[in-house]
């Protein structure tokens, strides 16, 4: 099939049809992308956890597609990434296989242990879009990931906007130095690898839908989406009553609790989520870039408003975030930001409470999120380094119909280690892996139930840990008279240890972490007596 006139503004972007085919083909090779890297990643990352995401946008940088399973945050933050290879590199400089790379955080994901590839494709000798993927790979160096380090240069090995391949050849002294810089050299740039065979995929497949269709680009027909996109998220935020709502809370922090802060204003078919009176930035690495909160800010208001309706780049115009600058949801270069999931994943669960007071069919209590992590690190008997990153969710919070889902990742995406890989790649024997009985936060719908996990160190030798936790201290709100979920906890041999720390085990230490529990919604005298006899049948009440 081809076309005289393929893409004009008279032509196929009119086409309502011809558009919906096309948006679903092009995501369809997203979804093809991410499939391939799940089966060719060397680490679990990717394969188990899914701590990956893939894009596809126009040639300008603009998102018009994305892999169905993808992270929140990084379709969020991809094409910005795009936008600044453009910037730095100039698209009159890029040329057919060229890749690029990059893992700085303010042009990437927010912190360096995601590494970012930006391909350009062409087609007919023209540039007409880009592939994109970003990854967490096993380490990047520097001190094991943890919210102790101080400044950004502690994090790891910093790889700005450079080539990987030019015109199909790698750059081997970048992967040199990367090998020599990190502890699992061959499953860094082994992911690293996979994520090139993701966006050579993407090249190839749209190519083929462009010589298909006797199309000469996409920009005119990514318009044309953006366009409808945009005017369905209009729509809806027109339906919201025009207003300024407020919400805050306190988080963990370190010597004092930190303060969250947020202004949903509304105003016809715009939004604005303004975060003045967040905390000064810290010297700790939970700091989080602009470019995250903003993703985790459009990412709230989508799953309010559309959340049946894939991703673009037109949703996203209607809505604005705003953060003075030096705070921790908008950090000055260098700070440290390994942790930034440890604040960003708070900004849903704020935006949710302001909107509580017009949505409240629709928003969801607090979760037990953000998502907690222990990461560990060793020498194997053979001598050679090892660094294992492994994941654990709390639970949801409840809303207006239904309770929260236990030991659920929100809003991260991502999947918990299974046990058998763990085991597989760790020296750890995991005694148990169970619900948390009472953890939910009482109320008409209960908060999902976080997890208990127990592990001992089979090392030979001392092994060190580190983790990343939240609501160990302040617990999960509830919203309209529901009450708060449990709060977690990190126990090493059956004392409770400072989780902010590292912490080396010796061979047989045992390790239990208790995940928190989502916030109840609505008050508990009014819990139906079906659901509580169901809790009690299986156990879910202590």
């Amino acid at each position: 099939m081809s076309y005289a006139n393929p893409g004009t503004r008279n032509g196929l972007a009119a086409d309502a049809i011809f558009l919906e085919v096309f948006w679903t083909r092009v995501r369809s090779i997203a979804d093809e992308a991410a499939k391939l890297i799940i089966r060719t990643s060397f680490s679990t990352l990717s394969s188990e956890a899914n701590d990956f995401a893939v894009v596809v946008t126009d040639s300008c940088g603009r998102s018009l597609a994305e892999n169905s399973g993808s992270i929140p945050s990084f379709i969020g933050t991809l094409p910005r990434t795009v936008q600044a290879a453009l910037d730095q590199i100039g698209a009159d400089q890029m040329q057919p296989g060229d890749v690029f790379i990059t893992n700085n955080p303010w042009i990437g994901t927010g912190h360096l242990n995601d590494v970012c590839l930006v391909k350009p494709i062409f087609h007919d000798g023209r540039l007409v879009a880009f592939a994109a993927t970003a990854g967490h790979v096993p380490d990047i160096g520097g001190k094991i990931r943890s919210v102790d380090s101080r400044e950004l240069f502690e994090e790891g090995f910093h790889i700005p906007m450079m080539r990987l391949l030019r015109a199909g050849q790698p750059d081997e002294t970048l992967l040199s130095l990367i090998r020599t810089n990190v502890r699992t050299p061959e499953q860094t740039v082994g992911d690293i690898w996979s994520q090139v065979g993701a966006v050579e995929l993407i090249a190839n497949r749209l190519g083929e839908v462009l010589t298909e269709y006797g199309l000469a680009g996409i920009d005119d027909l990514a318009n044309a989406l953006f366009e409808r996109g945009e005017s369905a998220m209009r729509r809806a935020i027109e339906r919201i009553p025009d207003g300024e709502y407020r919400y805050a809370m306190q988080t963990d922090g370190f010597d004092e609790m930190l303060r969250f802060a947020v202004t949903v204003t509304v105003k016809g078919s715009e939004i604005e989520c303004d975060f003045s009176g967040t905390s000064e930035q810290q010297p700790r690495a939970i700091n989080c870039v602009i470019a995250y909160t903003y993703a985790m800010t459009v990412y709230a208001i989508k799953c309010l408003l559309l959340p049946d309706l894939p991703n673009n780049e037109g949703l996203f115009r209607p809505i604005r975030a705003v953060a003075p600058e030096g705070t921790i949801v908008n950090p000055r270069s260098p700070a440290p930001v390994g942790g930034r999931a440890c604040t960003g994943h708070y900004v849903p669960t704020l935006i949710f409470g302001a909107l509580y007071a017009v949505l409240p069919e629709r928003v969801m209590a607090g979760a037990g999120s953000p998502l907690w992590i222990a990461n560990l690190s060793g020498t194997r008997a053979n001598g050679k380094p090892f660094a294992i990153v492994l994941f654990y969710n709390g639970g949801m919070g409840a809303t207006a119909e239904k309770d929260g889902s236990s030991a659920m990742s929100w809003p991260s995406n991502i999947s918990p280690t299974p046990i058998e890989m763990a085991e597989r790649d760790a020296p750890l024997f995991f005694r148990y892996k169970r619900l948390r009985p009472g953890s939910g936060g009482p109320g008409r719908f209960r908060g999902g139930l976080g997890e208990e996990i127990c592990f001992v160190s089979k090392h030979h030798a001392p092994l060190s840990i580190v983790f990343l936790t939240e609501r160990i201290h302040v617990p999960a709100p509830g919203l309209g008279a529901g009450e708060a979920g449990a709060c977690g906890e990190v126990l090493i041999n059956g004392a409770a240890v400072d989780s902010r720390r590292p912490h080396v085990l010796a061979p047989g230490d045992e390790v239990i972490l208790r995940t928190p529990g989502g916030g109840g919604y609505g008050a508990a005298k009014e819990r139906n007596e079906a659901l509580q006899s169901y809790d009690v049948a299986h156990g879910y009440t202590l």
